[in-house]
Parts: C-alpha cells; structure tokens; sequence
C-alpha cells in the first residue's frame, strides 16, 4: 500500500526516518507551520522558517522519493505574541501561494484567547480570498468547544466545510466535525491524542468518509510511521481494504487538491531518484554513493 500522511513535521525528523517512511510506501507528506518547543522571538525567525518548508524540506523528502507538500500559518500557540504575531501575519502571503503550499495551517486556537481569535480570523480572510483549504488546530483543552468554536468562526468567514480540515479529533468531537461538512483528521500520537487501536474503533464506527488519518511526528516523543502502522492495524482487525486506503491515502489527497497544487498523476508514477542533485549547493548525502535511478517509462 501507499500512504500519505498530511500532518508530519519533517523539519524535526531525520534522514533515517525519511528512509524508513518511502520502505513503508509513505509516497506524499504535508508540514504545516509548527512552533519551534521555545517562543520565536523576531520574525526573521518564522522568514527562514517558512523557506525551508517551500525549499530545502521538499528537496530533502524528494531525494527519498517523498513528495513533500506544506502549509503556512501562524499557529496558535505563537498568536499570543501579539506584536510578533502581526508582523507574522504581514510575511505570511509572501510564502502562502507560493508552490507546493496546499492550505493555511495549522491555524486555530490553543488557550482560546483574543490574540488567537484575532490571528485565526485573520488568516481565514486571507484563505477565503485566495480559495485555499484551511488546516485547524483543534486545543487540547476543551477540545469539544474549541473544535466547535472553529468551525462556526470558519463559517462566520464564508470557507466552505469542504475546504476545512479539522486536525486532533478524538471520540468526544468526531460527530460535530463530521456533521459539519468538514474533512476530520486524526493524529496517531503517544498517549496524548490517538492511538491506532481507537483510531480502528472509530473507523469501525463511522466509516471512512472525510476522515483522515496523519501522524504529527515532530520534535518530541512521535511516531513518522504511525500512519503505516495503523493501516496494518485495520486490516488485521477486519476494516475493509477500500477503507483503509480511504483513511490513509485518498481522502487526504482529495482535500488537500482541491488546493491545484497536488500532480495527481505524478504521485501514481514509481518515483525516480536522482541524489547527486543539490539544493544551494548542499546534499542530503555525506560521502555516501548516490542513488540514481535509471530512468523507466511508466
């Protein structure tokens, strides 16, 4: 099988775990705009950040045959820097149409304050006017009436339900997200979002239509591979292999295309891999032979 995971936060991850995602037909990855662990503290900072998401982490995942996509945004938790925030908030449509960007994200709320209420709004007017899908951050506290609070906020700034997608659902907000209209995602996260087996559960229970599995790896404890591995869990446990394939591959790449950004046919192509390429004069490689692959008609 292949596998898309549409929130992964690659900058954090490894060359090895690159490597061991394509062994386990990982094709296509989205990185949305994330937090650092520590406060930014200029908007230089978020400046290079958001190149490397449009530049060198989509040349790093292509060298692995990983096709890389991203979304930009201020987060939430990062809105409460009010003065750094708008700053933010001016850069940002320098790097959100640019290629390979497929939505605004993760936007939303963390603490549900006014700072992230204003930033929120501001970026949903933003992806209004520019048509694009919005990837929320749902809080991990009260999350039913922060996920709530989202959507009617993104409805209040006319983005259709079809172009939302709503991130860190749990048993407790699935329904209202899905009742919505909009696209609800699941994070595969040690012990403080959804583990595989109740992601099964939820599978079993409502079907695979609009839901969407991903795993946020990032710079903490997280699994690159949770994706795969919650696959193999389904099918093991008698999902059907149509659903499994909606959950992990189709629906992601269904919403996150309705952004034009996504060669559809290219991600059902066999990926040919050329590592002697460089991005500003660096390689993913460190003395390593290179691998090239022989060019073969598809």
């Amino acid at each position: 099988m292949r596998f898309f995971d549409p929130h992964i936060h690659i900058s954090s991850r490894t060359t090895d775990d690159l490597q061991a995602m394509a062994a386990a037909g990982v094709r296509a990855v989205i990185e949305p705009a994330f937090w650092l662990g520590q406060p930014r503290t200029n908007v230089g900072s978020f400046i290079d950040y958001f190149s490397s998401l449009v530049g060198w982490e989509r040349f790093r995942c292509s060298q692995f045959g990983i096709a890389h996509y991203c979304a930009i945004g201020l987060n939430s938790k990062e809105a409460n820097n009010e003065k750094l925030a708008r700053e933010v908030l001016e850069v940002i449509p320098q790097f959100a149409l640019k290629e390979g960007v497929v939505a605004i994200g993760e936007i939303g709320y963390d603490e549900i304050t006014e700072a992230e209420d204003f930033a929120y709004r501001a970026q949903l007017e933003f992806a209004r006017r520019h048509d694009m899908v919005v990837m929320v951050h749902t809080p991990h506290r009260d999350k039913k009436g922060g996920t709530l609070r989202s959507i009617e906020v993104a409805r209040e700034h006319g983005i259709p339900m079809t172009k939302l997608v709503v991130d860190h659902n749990n048993e407790e907000t699935v329904r209202s997200v899905l009742d919505s209209g909009a696209w609800a995602a699941f994070t595969i996260y040690p012990n403080t979002k959804m583990g595989s087996e109740r992601m099964v559960e939820v599978v079993r229970q409502y079907g695979p239509e609009r839901i969407i599995v991903d795993s946020s790896a990032d710079w903490g404890v997280s699994d690159p591979l949770s994706v795969p591995k919650t696959a193999r869990l389904m099918l093991e446990r008698g999902i059907a292999p149509a659903a499994v394939e909606a959950v992990t591959w189709s629906n992601a790449l269904e919403a996150y295309a309705q952004s034009g950004q996504i060669d559809v046919e290219a991600l059902d192509r066999v990926p040919q891999l050329d590592q002697r390429l460089l991005f500003a004069d660096n390689s993913v490689l460190r003395g390593q032979a290179p691998r090239v692959d022989e060019f073969v008609p598809n």
